[in-house]
């Protein structure tokens, strides 16, 4: 029985250019969603899932990333004295959450390349990648289920959505066959942002990985692709189309809940949602979005 996966990483080095001029000088993993920034939803979902070695892969303009994952005394200190305990633990919660690493990327080359950068923290052993763009659900499984078929199947696992036929050109997509597990796929190949019309299936890689190490290698000679980067989708089809004992590729089809934050109007979609189920606030929240989503005056009861 292979030892578990304990490290994650999450590429962050991006520019965050459609969220200018938000990110001019703040990234954009730091973008709030409610009441946490998105970074933070994504290493509570690696620390759920056991995952408590966390390296993130981050580029110039990124120590806001490091700073709030870092103890701040004076902060602290200050809300000891007002007796805010309640805001103290949500601030050491932040800090004490993962055993935090960072390297950065340096030339911008894809997301191919910035895994390609945990090489020598994640070392010999399968590891777990997670996009910050895509935050999933908390009250959903997914992350945790990729390392149980990672582990039975000693296999590279990628998770996968089904998208409406029009979205396909956004995304990697997969040509896969079935398994004996309803979720779980066997992956036979991979195309990147297929062009419209051209697309395999609708089932599309959403920001989660388990990947073997053997990755590493493979994309160490992987050429340049879409828009000019190292892919990772084209270093996994070589997996996937590779000899048997690199172990293939599979996936995991997610039938969740997930909040894209890559894009301005998918990033306020997100907001809404889980402001809408939000503990504090949500009863609140949805009072007042049912006249405005109504065309009323946000503060106006709904007529009868």
């Amino acid at each position: 029985m292979p030892a578990p996966i304990t490290k994650a990483v999450i590429p962050a080095a991006g520019l965050g250019t459609r969220f200018l001029p938000a990110t001019k000088a703040m990234p954009k993993e730091m973008l709030p969603v409610v009441d946490m920034p998105a970074i933070q939803y994504v290493v509570e979902e690696a620390v759920a899932a056991g995952l408590h070695d966390v390296l993130m892969i981050t580029g110039r303009n990124k120590s806001a990333l490091e700073n709030h994952f870092d103890k701040v005394g004076e902060l602290e200190q200050i809300l000891t004295g007002k007796g805010d305990l309640e805001k103290l633990e949500k601030v050491r919660h932040s800090t004490d959450l993962a055993d935090v690493h960072y390297v950065r990327q340096g030339d911008p080359k894809g997301l191919g390349h910035a895994v390609l950068r945990a090489r020598m923290h994640v070392g010999d052993e399968p590891f777990a990648v997670l996009l910050g763009d895509d935050i999933i659900d908390s009250r959903d499984v997914l992350l945790s289920r990729m390392l149980e078929v990672q582990a039975t199947r000693n296999t590279t696992v990628v998770a996968l959505l089904e998208v409406d036929p029009s979205q396909t050109h956004l995304y990697g997509i997969a040509t896969v066959e079935p398994t004996d597990d309803d979720d779980v796929v066997r992956i036979t190949g991979l195309v990147e942002k297929p062009e419209p019309g051209s697309s395999p299936s609708n089932l599309a890689i959403i920001g989660r990985y388990v990947l073997r190490p053997e990755i590493f290698d493979i994309l160490e000679t992987t050429e340049p692709g879409k828009g000019g980067e190292i892919q990772l989708t084209d270093a996994l089809q070589a997996l996937a189309t590779g000899p048997e004992w690199a172990g293939g590729v599979h996936g995991v089809v997610f039938r969740g809940r997930r909040y894209d934050t890559g894009d301005r109007l998918d990033y306020l979609k997100a907001i809404v949602q889980l402001a809408s189920d939000h503990d504090d606030l949500g009863d609140d929240f949805r009072e007042w979005l049912k006249p405005f989503a109504a065309g009323l005056p946000g503060n106006a009861p709904a007529e009868s």
